[in-house]
């Protein structure tokens, strides 16, 4: 059974809501903007600018990334990629933006997303604003939903990091991941 309605980024992990552990590796970008449909004044205490998609009819992850996208490029032309991360990881990396760069940079692929345990992390992403258009033609008019296939057609590079002691990519979907984050924010209070 999956965790019911409401945002997952708000549940507290280990005293602080995933939301804000994510921000907090984050901190490493030059701008940070929220994707998120219905009343963005429940995120009003974050600061932060909150986009919803343009797409209509949830047209998935694809939808956030490019509503991010399209922001860089109106409101941080300066900005030439995107780093897309769920709400609901409480875990990433601290060095998450600096070693999908150079992932991206070291192989000469445009896209770089992470990985762990043998998986890719599609949602967790280095994407380029210059392939912004691309991506709209892929959602709109092919009804693409697939983040992976997307990216696949351009090349992208997967940046690994250790699932051990714990996978720095869990997703807080199920009441079972809840359980597990609380389990490791108590054993590893650094994460």
């Amino acid at each position: 059974m999956r965790l019911g309605g409401g945002d997952k980024g708000l549940l507290a992990v280990g005293g602080r809501p995933i939301l804000a552990r994510v921000l907090a590796r984050l901190a490493a970008c030059d701008a940070v903007i929220l994707n998120a449909n219905g009343d963005p004044a429940r995120f009003a205490g974050y600061g932060l600018p909150v986009v919803a998609d343009d797409i209509q009819n949830f047209a998935g992850p694809l939808a956030g990334v490019l509503a991010g996208l399209d922001w860089a490029a109106t409101q941080r032309p300066d900005l030439a990629h995107v780093l897309s991360a769920p709400a609901d990881c409480p875990f990433l990396p601290a060095d998450l933006l600096a070693r999908l760069h150079a992932v991206a940079r070291d192989t000469g692929r445009p896209l770089a997303c992470a990985g762990s345990g043998g998986r890719r992390h599609p949602v967790v992403a280095l994407w380029p604003v210059a392939l912004r258009h691309d991506l709209r033609r892929a959602v709109i008019d092919e009804g693409l939903h697939k983040v992976g296939a997307w990216m696949d057609r351009h090349g992208v590079a997967v940046a690994d990091w250790p699932d051990l002691p714990f996978d720095p990519f869990l997703n807080v979907n199920m009441p079972e991941d809840f359980s597990a984050a609380e389990r490791l924010a108590a054993a590893h209070p650094e994460a």
